[in-house]
């Protein structure tokens, strides 16, 4: 099975201008590498190929670089948590789709998911605030789903928010052991995990 290709660059596309875009990539590998406290702002600017000073001409501080990367992240993984089910209306299925979705994104974008998800504490404290809001999203859509499947009498989890947080636990962990060079894609992760979550609930996977 060929390895999976990361869908980084893809996220990255947007960013302007292009040495900004390039300095994410780099922070993204570096923090990825060495963690947010051992890297430099020089080991950055090296990775994207700039001179020692050339974080501080777009990011006031490396605190900042780390700040637009993770909220890129957390954005692009509730946008494919929350557009997942489409226009399915059965919640059983519904969640199932959310599942697969949200443990793929980490494992195809495990890099980046890495740094988004266990560097978030070297961020300053309004910085983690605007961050926490975005990760209370996806605890809310997981609950309301849960919520859903159990009033249709599909699923049960007599702890709707402890359920709802061990099921995010178990997507985001992906991002700490997932590689491409694995013999699994992140569809194949993605499937996986949705079957545990739907037996985890009560529910019988199709």
């Amino acid at each position: 099975m060929s390895a999976a290709k990361s869908e980084e660059p893809t996220l990255l596309e947007g960013i302007e201008p292009a040495s900004v875009r390039a300095l994410m990539a780099a922070g993204i590998e570096c923090f990825a590498d060495k963690g947010f406290n051992a890297t430099t702002t020089r080991d950055i600017s090296a990775r994207a190929g700039f001179s020692p000073a050339a974080v501080y001409v777009h990011f006031p501080s490396k605190a900042d670089l780390l700040f637009a990367t993770s909220r890129l992240g957390h954005e692009s993984a509730l946008k494919v948590l929350e557009e997942a089910p489409g226009d399915e209306e059965d919640p059983a299925h519904r969640i199932e789709l959310m599942v697969a979705a949200f443990a793929a994104w980490h494992a195809r974008n495990n890099r980046l998911a890495r740094v988004v998800q266990y560097e978030g504490r070297a961020l300053p404290a309004k910085h983690r605030a605007e961050i926490n809001t975005v990760k209370e999203r996806f605890q809310r859509c997981i609950e309301s789903e849960l919520e859903a499947g159990i009033a249709a009498g599909q699923l049960t989890a007599p702890d709707v928010p402890g359920t709802a947080l061990a099921i995010l636990s178990l997507c985001i962990d992906v991002a700490r052991w997932y590689s491409p060079s694995r013999d699994r894609s992140p569809e194949q992760v993605g499937a996986l995990y949705s079957e545990l979550m739907l037996r985890m609930v009560g529910a019988t996977p199709a």
